[in-house]
């Protein structure tokens, strides 16, 4: 199976878009995250700045308030006084509702009733009064007789909830009528026992006339311009977690409680009842979606009768913080994006330089010698191209001189095979015509020393012709020698130049294969 080869910018390319794909999931993971947790952190920041905010506000508009309200109380105090002084400490037989309604209109009051102690000394209630359904209201009867008895006594009364007491005094905040049971009315009372007398006198005021004194200055205001200034806020409230867990308490007539002391709590939910009603309740936040929408609460508590609740639109408060997140992440991509675009157009100029340097290998491959490359890139590449280049002008005036040489070879081989060709025929003639002289000689002599031996034989008992005739026959070997010798050289001599013809042959045909080899080469 062949395997396809991945080019090196394919390669580089791959390489760099994964590792910068991974280094923008995991920055943009870990961007996401500590985003996630600033955002958090930067929503708790900002709803705990509006709540220090709310808080330094009600305590301002509390203080405020309460101020307000007990100058409410000692201008009801005034009146009271200012009534048993009208009064002149009659009896509460020679008093009577038109003296009464009389002084109420003169004073501003809502109304006035005087209560006394019955015959049966078991209960106080309203014997003149103003308003024609406050005669027989009965203290004994909504569970504060004892307290009306301290203050019928002359003593200072004891009541959690009241603004102000004192000895034979005592005014309380603004609470359910008892008497209307048309429909729910609230005033502000004082009660007040003239020293010597046997009855305590009851002014009172209607709740709206306090309001209007303390609405400027109170928590509703203070809520009010909080929530318009701010565009993030949706509801803040100050309840009453006594009452969202013993929403009994709402109907009592005194003292006066509500769920919603000021603000709004529209976005209730049960998550919220489920805070609310906690027997400890510690500042507690959390985001919930309602309608769609998610929203910011937070619940912080004021005293121990009293909690703040802010209801903040969390898209809006994340808002920027996301804008500026996502401003940070798309930064962070644009930045790697540009890094690799500048990567990029880097290598692909190492790319393209790498890419002559392979053409022109390509080139030497296919035989031409006069390949080069031009890199001018200043780096280790325009070396090697030099390098190469210097190669090849080296390798080329090797081969025109090696082309040269083989010329001058073949030229001489071609020479050397013809005078070589030539010298074997005129050998072979000379030579041949060399041993039939010789032949002939040999055997003339050899005639001629036999005829001497036949005509020396019968003298051969002669010692000295018995010595001619022994080295006549060593002439006779001697001749036979000397001429087989020069067969032999004329013989070995022939087959040398026949030799040097068939090596000057193959010479030239050497010559010729490597002349061929050198025209593949392009030289020029």
């Amino acid at each position: 199976m062949k395997i396809k080869n991945i080019t090196l910018r394919r390669q580089f390319l791959i390489r760099i878009v994964s590792v910068l794909l991974i280094i923008a999931l995991f920055s943009g993971a870990i961007q996401l995250y500590f985003m996630k947790e600033q955002i958090v952190k930067q929503t708790n920041q900002q709803a705990e700045a509006i709540a220090k905010n709310v808080l330094r506000g009600l305590e301002q508009t509390d203080l405020a308030t309460q101020t307000i309200e007990h100058q409410i109380d000692l201008k009801l105090i005034s009146y009271a006084k200012h009534i048993a002084t009208l009064l002149q400490g009659r009896s509460v037989n020679q008093i009577t509702q038109e003296e009464l309604l009389k002084i109420r209109d003169d004073l501003g009051l809502a109304g006035i009733t005087i209560f006394q102690e019955t015959k049966s000394k078991d209960d106080i209630v309203g014997v003149v009064a103003t308003e024609q359904q406050e005669i027989g209201f009965s203290f004994k009867k909504f569970g504060y007789y004892e307290v009306a008895k301290v203050l019928i006594s002359g003593e200072k009364p004891f009541m959690p909830s009241a603004n102000f007491s004192d000895k034979n005094i005592i005014v309380l905040p603004i609470s359910q009528s008892g008497s209307n049971t048309d429909e729910p009315a609230f005033f502000k009372y004082a009660y007040y026992h003239p020293p010597y007398t046997d009855y305590f006198i009851n002014p009172y005021i209607e709740a709206n006339e306090v309001y209007n004194y303390t609405e400027i200055v109170g928590p509703k205001e203070t809520i009010n311009k909080l929530v318009k200034e701010n565009d993030i806020v949706l509801e803040i409230a100050v309840l009453n977690p006594k009452v969202f867990a013993n929403p009994s308490l709402e109907k009592q007539l005194y003292p006066p409680l509500k769920k919603i002391e000021a603000g709004s709590f529209d976005l209730e939910s049960s998550k919220d009842r489920e805070i609310l009603t906690k027997p400890t309740i510690k500042k507690e936040s959390y985001v919930e979606k309602i309608n769609g929408k998610k929203v910011y609460k937070m619940f912080l508590p004021l005293d121990q009768n009293r909690v703040i609740y802010l209801s903040l639109d969390y898209g809006k408060m994340s808002a920027p913080l996301y804008r500026h997140s996502i401003i940070l992440i798309v930064s962070g991509l644009l930045s790697l994006v540009i890094l690799f675009l500048l990567t990029a157009r880097f290598f692909n100029r190492i790319y393209e330089n790498i890419q002559k340097i392979k053409r022109q290998i390509k080139l030497l491959e296919e035989g031409d010698l006069t390949a080069k490359s031009e890199v001018n890139d200043g780096s280790e590449l325009e070396q090697l191209s030099k390098s190469t280049n210097r190669m090849v002008d080296q390798l080329n005036k090797l081969v025109k001189d090696t082309q040269d040489q083989a010329t001058k070879t073949q030229r001489l081989s071609v020479l050397l095979e013809a005078e070589a060709s030539e010298s074997v025929e005129k050998m072979y003639e000379l030579s041949t015509e060399a041993t039939m002289k010789s032949r002939e000689q040999l055997y003339e002599i050899t005639e001629l020393l036999d005829d001497m031996g036949n005509i020396l034989k019968p003298y051969k008992q002669n010692e000295n012709i018995g010595n001619i005739i022994e080295k006549i026959e060593l002439l006779k070997q001697i001749v036979n020698d000397r001429t087989a010798a020069t067969t032999d050289m004329t013989i070995t001599l022939s087959d040398l130049l026949q030799s040097l013809h068939g090596q000057s042959k193959e010479l030239s045909d050497i010559s010729n294969t490597l002349l061929d080899y050198m025209a593949k080469f392009k030289l020029s």
